[in-house]
């Protein structure tokens, strides 16, 4: 498995899916996880919840990537 300690990833669409896959997958690599989600709160911190119990790194970020406000 790759190794990411000390690296930060956010995963668009993390809260379900392909995206939350990721988002564990890369926690159990060592990264530090940030579950990007636009509408499901609560499916992003159940991820987050998944994340942290498996003794792994992780938070929400809402945000709409199309909005180049919300990207900055």
């Amino acid at each position: 498995m790759i190794d990411l300690s000390g690296k930060r990833i956010l995963v668009t669409g993390g809260s379900r899916g392909i995206g939350r896959a990721c988002c564990e997958m890369a926690a159990r690599a060592g990264a530090r996880v940030a579950v990007g989600y636009r509408f499901e709160r609560a499916a992003a911190e159940e991820v987050v919840r998944s994340i942290l119990d498996a003794g792994g790194d992780a938070h929400c970020v809402a945000a709409e990537l199309a909005d180049r406000g919300e990207a900055d």
